[in-house]
């Protein structure tokens, strides 16, 4: 596996991202089964990275994550949790209980990396920042970031944060440039801040065309595969497919080792052009 590397942070340049597991906006105990197998199978690949969020299922994805990781046998230290606050829970207070409640639900006494899930209009971020630093002080998160921030609001996190903001998680594909027009990655790429990737392949939904198609055969990979590699081959930058599919999730590990030439970076490039 690669890696991206900053000052404060090491992480796979793929990791595991957990939406749908356990049921949407609501648990729905009728998929556990194929998600707790999903969790096992990327446990047993070799991802060391997942990606959750106590808005996932309402709480219960954090529950399987957290069930997954028990059962796998593998020392805490060995799996980095990113986990996320809502919007509905940035005032101070709110924050603090919204972490306890995932490390209940996750069964564990800390979460590698907590971010901000999304920007919430009237939020005071001094006293979302003021919970987050204590829960670092505290031992109770060792990072912070934030996910869906732009250029502003990022900078602000970082004026607030008393420890450098690990990420900014947003929606980064071919067909899906928004963070790179508005800034956000060059600003991460230069200031050591990991560029987080969902919905790499937008949701298995990515379309074929002959010059995906080209390269991909070139490669001996697939189209999603190019498409993931196309992510990862770029500085600070770090992606979190989910699959529910075995084959799958196996062949969105091995992308990260699809080396594309400067040529066939810049062809796809213009594809999402």
């Amino acid at each position: 596996m690669k890696y991206e590397t900053t000052p404060t942070l090491s992480l796979p340049k793929i990791g595991f991202g957990t939406w749908k597991i356990g049921g949407n906006s609501h648990p729905n105990p009728l998929v556990d089964k194929k998600s707790l197998a999903a969790l096992r199978s990327a446990l047993e690949l070799g991802y060391t990275h997942f990606d959750t969020a106590e808005m996932y299922a309402n709480g219960h994805c954090e529950e399987l994550v957290g069930q997954a990781v028990r059962e796998s046998g593998k020392p805490r230290e060995e799996v980095f949790i990113t986990s996320k606050v809502t919007p509905s829970h940035l005032r101070y207070d709110d924050v603090l209980k919204a972490c306890e409640r995932s490390l209940s639900r996750l069964q564990t006494d800390y979460i590698d990396l907590y971010l901000i899930h999304w920007p919430s209009a009237g939020v005071k971020y001094e006293d979302t920042f003021k919970a987050l630093n204590k829960l670092i002080r505290d031992g109770k998160v060792k990072h912070l970031g934030v996910s869906n921030f732009d250029l502003p609001l990022l900078k602000k996190a970082q004026a607030l944060s008393e420890t450098p903001i690990a990420t900014n998680q947003v929606p980064f594909s071919i067909s899906d440039r928004s963070y790179a027009k508005n800034g956000v990655l060059e600003y991460c790429q230069k200031n050591n801040i990991l560029f987080t990737a969902y919905s790499p392949v937008e949701e298995g939904n990515l379309r074929a065309n002959k010059t995906l198609e080209a390269i991909a055969k070139a490669h001996h990979a697939t189209i999603f595969q190019i498409a993931l590699a196309w992510i990862t081959n770029q500085p600070r930058v770090i992606t979190i497919p989910m699959s529910f599919n075995p084959v799958h999730i196996r062949e969105n590990l091995e992308a990260v080792r699809v080396e594309l030439s400067p040529d066939e970076m810049e062809t796809i490039e213009k594809i999402g052009k």
